[in-house]
């Protein structure tokens, strides 16, 4: 598994999840965008950059989305295809899926 550095930036009701491995500072980071409306977070892109695929990055990135919004008493609206897959084959996330969009 590739090593990361997973940082959040927050501006206003708008947050970015971008991570980067050590030693690719010619690559674009890998992201998760959300919104954020009260205690609900809207996830709606994830982008890896072509040469970092298929390694876990977006998957390790919603993870953290995941656990963070645990921690601060969020919920999760998946509007991002991705993120709708992963939290939907992953049990111990969808505790944190808002209210409607649990399966």
């Amino acid at each position: 598994m590739v090593e990361l550095e997973i940082t959040e930036t927050r501006m206003g009701h708008r947050g970015r999840y971008a991570a980067r491995a050590p030693g690719t500072p010619t690559v674009p980071d890998s992201e998760l965008l959300y919104a954020l409306d009260g205690q609900t977070m809207t996830i709606d892109r994830t982008f890896t950059p072509p040469q970092m695929r298929n390694q876990g990055i977006a998957a390790r990135l919603v993870a953290r989305a995941v656990a963070d919004a645990r921690d601060r008493g969020w919920s999760i609206v998946p509007q991002c295809p991705y993120v709708r897959a992963v939290i939907d084959r992953t049990p111990r996330f969808q505790d944190v899926l808002a209210e409607g969009e649990r399966s």
